[in-house]
């Protein structure tokens, strides 16, 4: 068995009630949504290690200011960031990696925007 359909074999099956309508959202369901699902446990425990270096400020905060940390954090350094981003796609296979570098500034905007509503949507 080769790299890429070891790769597709781990990712879950998701299904969507309407059909993607332009090339980022299909590239976007059938690609990252799996993995972000996929990786979602690890990229808790990621998270959760970046709040504890950061002496764990984040857990005294209101609900509210918990939801713009994440998205400040995840948007704004730079080295959290693409450390994230290599998370998801070292698990891109290699077509889908040339895909993704055609269109990167969309496909990452859609990438970050997807990560942060799921990091937003736990309960920490």
């Amino acid at each position: 068995m080769n790299r890429e359909s070891q790769i597709l074999s781990i990712r879950p099956t998701l299904t969507f009630e309407k059909e993607a309508e332009s090339e980022f959202e299909k590239f976007q369901n059938e690609v990252l949504r799996p993995i972000l699902k996929l990786q979602n446990d690890l990229l808790l425990e990621v998270f959760k290690t970046y709040v504890n270096k950061r002496k764990g400020t984040f857990y005294k905060l209101s609900e509210k200011e918990k939801v713009a940390y994440i998205d400040q954090s995840v948007r704004k350094d730079m080295k959290f960031k693409h450390y994230l981003e290599g998370i998801i796609t070292g698990i891109f296979t290699l077509e889908e990696y040339a895909r993704f570098m055609e269109n990167e500034e969309e496909l990452t905007k859609r990438m970050i925007n997807l990560l942060v509503q799921r990091l937003q949507c736990m309960s920490f």
